[in-house]
């Protein structure tokens, strides 16, 4: 049966157009402005992720961040060009944070990439505006240490057995469940943080209602059971399960491949 490719959109205008590409627009990109002595990238980028955890990106703008800095706007874009720029540096910056292992051993890949996902959850709660923005810093993977951290989680795969074709889609997938997890939850904890409750708090007031409103008893005792524990614990145990769902889905992949000897993208009944 001929296959049909799905992916392309005639509407898309992008699709089949002779026009020039716009040329890239990323604070990478563009030279960095010599620096005056009182007012630097690093000390901008510095106060934007300190804007961003305690107001959230919400309160970010040129004009905020320039008056936390006791400086115009007019200074700042000396430095950097606009918010998109800015964004893009603070992300790069927070990426930094991240603790990605070098692997040698191929049979250490699923401990690695474990390492990995639960370093970049720890970082976007800690910095909980950092998942709402990722979108748009993935429109330009140049900053030097999203790189390295792309680099890295890349090569965790590779010393595993994928070949880079699938290496690249496994962490792409691993990362998406990392991100949409952790959005929630960052979005969850800024909720609360707004009301003034802390988690063990809302336990306490809306829990026993969700219980008592259980259209069934299985899932009563399920609520229940999660009351009784530290909520934070409650949400790390989730994260975990989740995670070891994908990488228990990868490790039969790459066993297939390896069993296999196949040095392409590996197929299986599921995949099929």
């Amino acid at each position: 049966m001929e296959s049909v490719d799905n992916d392309t959109d005639d509407s898309d205008p992008g699709f089949g157009s002779d026009s020039p590409a716009p040329p890239l627009a990323s604070v990478w990109t563009r030279p960095q402005r010599r620096q005056k002595e009182q007012l630097s990238r690093e000390r901008i980028v510095a106060e934007a992720i300190a804007l961003l955890d305690a107001d959230g990106i919400e309160a970010l703008s040129m004009r905020s961040l320039g008056q936390r800095l006791g400086a115009g706007a007019t200074s700042l874009y000396r430095h950097v060009a606009n918010k998109d720029e800015l964004i893009e540096l603070v992300v790069d910056e927070v990426y930094g944070e991240m603790d990605v292992p070098e692997v040698t051993d191929p049979a250490s890949w699923r401990l690695a990439l474990h390492i990995t996902a639960h370093s970049l959850r720890r970082t976007g709660l800690r910095h909980m505006w950092l998942m709402s923005v990722l979108g748009q810093v993935g429109l330009n993977y140049l900053g030097p240490n999203v790189v390295d951290v792309t680099r890295r989680g890349l090569a965790i795969m590779t010393t595993a057995g994928f070949d880079m074709q699938e290496a690249t889609k496994a962490m792409s997938s691993v990362s998406s469940y990392v991100i949409g997890i952790t959005s929630a939850e960052a979005g969850w904890l800024m909720a609360l943080r707004r009301q003034g409750y802390s988690e063990r708090e809302w336990y306490e007031k809306v829990g026993p209602q969700m219980a008592d409103s259980a259209i069934d008893p299985a899932l009563a005792e399920v609520y229940l059971e999660q009351l009784a524990k530290d909520p934070r614990e409650a949400r790390a145990e989730n994260f975990a399960y989740g995670l070891d769902l994908m990488l228990d889905s990868l490790q039969a992949r790459l066993t297939a491949k390896l069993a296999a000897g196949v040095t392409g993208p590996v197929e299986t009944a599921a995949s099929q």
